[in-house]
């Protein structure tokens, strides 16, 4: 049976277009243990529940909601900006002839809006960091050791117990 090259294309799109979507919809499962960004970064979620325990000042409270409304807003944007090149991805593929070049182009689009949300999500967890006094990182680092490194959860329930789930960042208004 011979195959057509544009059928191969359509099925290699429509099974990374669904992993691409999939993986923007679903909440992403623990980090692994040897995460180097995990284990030496704190998800403003942790820092935020945890700002008493760890001594934040108010100058700090200020400055990381800042940060997180203005992260927040530019998100948002760019989830749209993704949603609708996912869309037009989508389109792309479901003609009958696939313009190879088009879907290509409007994949680099996907990937870029995925590449610029992980950009803001990592200088926001370094602008935290580097706002955190030694000493508010180690009392970070051992509650994330106590609560098992799953962020959005407070030491209790035993992992696998269903823990509350991770708080969403939203913009103030």
């Amino acid at each position: 049976m011979k195959t057509k090259p544009g059928l191969v294309i359509l099925l290699v799109a429509a099974v990374l277009f669904s992993v691409v979507f999939t993986s923007a919809q679903q909440p992403q499962p623990p980090r692994p243990e040897n995460d180097p960004l995990g284990d030496s970064m704190f998800p403003p979620e942790l820092v935020m529940q945890h700002q008493r325990e760890i001594g934040l000042t108010d100058e700090q409270k200020v400055f990381m909601r800042g940060e997180i409304q203005r992260v927040t807003v530019r998100f948002n944007e760019l989830q749209w900006q993704l949603q609708d090149a996912m869309e037009a991805l989508g389109s792309t593929m479901k003609e009958s002839t696939v313009n190879e070049q088009q879907a290509l182009a409007q994949l680099d689009k996907v990937l870029d809006a995925e590449r610029e949300i992980k950009h803001l999500h990592v200088g926001l967890v370094i602008r935290i960091k580097n706002k955190l006094t030694l000493e508010q990182q180690a009392k970070l680092q051992a509650i994330k050791r106590i609560s098992g490194s799953v962020p959005g959860r407070r030491p209790g329930p035993a992992p696998g117990s269903n823990p509350r789930p991770m708080p969403q960042l939203k913009e103030e208004g």
